[in-house]
């Protein structure tokens, strides 16, 4: 694998007070990188700068580097970034318009107006969303009718019309039952092939089954960076270990 995010030496700050600390790794393409970690350890935080959602808080402020595919995103134009950098969060919020509308939304926000062409956006995206068998007789019914993994489900294909090349998954199943919580697991594992995830979860179980690598973060620093199975059979640093055997957290 190739690398598709490189991070040097970040920190970020909210009012002057660190909440990530000199962080320097990189993302691989087509992996699910996984971050696990307590509360207040960085987590959304670290996702969040990897496509300038912090840039909305007036007391962030960053130092050191991340490039997508070698551009440095300090460098590339905001609305770019967070097309090429979807993010799916830890509620699923659709629009009040219909499942299709959720989907064409940003499509034709970016001037596509072809009725075939949208057609054909709503179906591949709900395909890989793993959505389409279940929607594809109602599509023009309302999105908040469906149940709540379906419409987190609908927030990914939202996120995949957009053509992103990364896609960043904020807790997305923290409010799901455990088969919709199958589901959206199920629809990450396929979309790996095609896209870069980065995964921040609270579920260490979860990213023990979706993860290729995974980061354990604490207190705003990296403890420890491994494939999945490493981190969760034979971590190197003991808090890891603490953590994933669930002593604290």
């Amino acid at each position: 694998m190739s690398t598709h995010i490189s991070v040097r030496d970040l920190s970020v700050f909210y009012n002057g007070s660190a909440a990530l600390r000199n962080l320097s790794f990189d993302i691989q393409r087509n992996e699910i990188f996984s971050i696990i970690g307590p509360a207040n350890s960085g987590k959304s935080s670290f996702l969040q700068t990897l496509n300038r959602l912090n840039e909305l808080n007036e007391a962030y402020r960053k130092s050191g580097t991340i490039t997508l595919a070698g551009d440095d995103i300090d460098r590339i134009d905001v609305e770019d970034l967070r097309a090429r950098v979807g993010i799916v969060f830890a509620l699923p919020f659709p629009l009040p318009l219909s499942i299709r509308d959720n989907i064409t939304y940003g499509p034709r926000m970016h001037g596509i107006r072809n009725k075939a062409e949208l057609d054909r956006i709503v179906e591949q995206s709900l395909r890989d969303a793993v959505l389409w068998d279940e929607v594809k007789d109602r599509i023009d019914s309302q999105a908040m009718n469906l149940s709540g993994g379906q419409q987190q489900r609908l927030c990914i294909a939202r996120v995949l019309a957009g053509k992103p090349e990364v896609i960043l998954f904020d807790e997305p199943t923290s409010g799901l039952d455990p088969i919709s919580t199958a589901r959206v697991e199920e629809t990450m594992m396929e979309l790996k092939d095609r896209f870069t995830i980065v995964l921040v979860t609270n579920n260490v179980a979860q990213a023990a089954r979706v993860g290729t690598r995974t980061a354990f973060f604490l207190m705003g620093e990296l403890v420890e960076l491994d494939e999945t199975k490493k981190i969760f059979t034979m971590p190197s640093d003991p808090r890891t270990d603490e953590y994933v055997t669930g002593k604290f957290g």
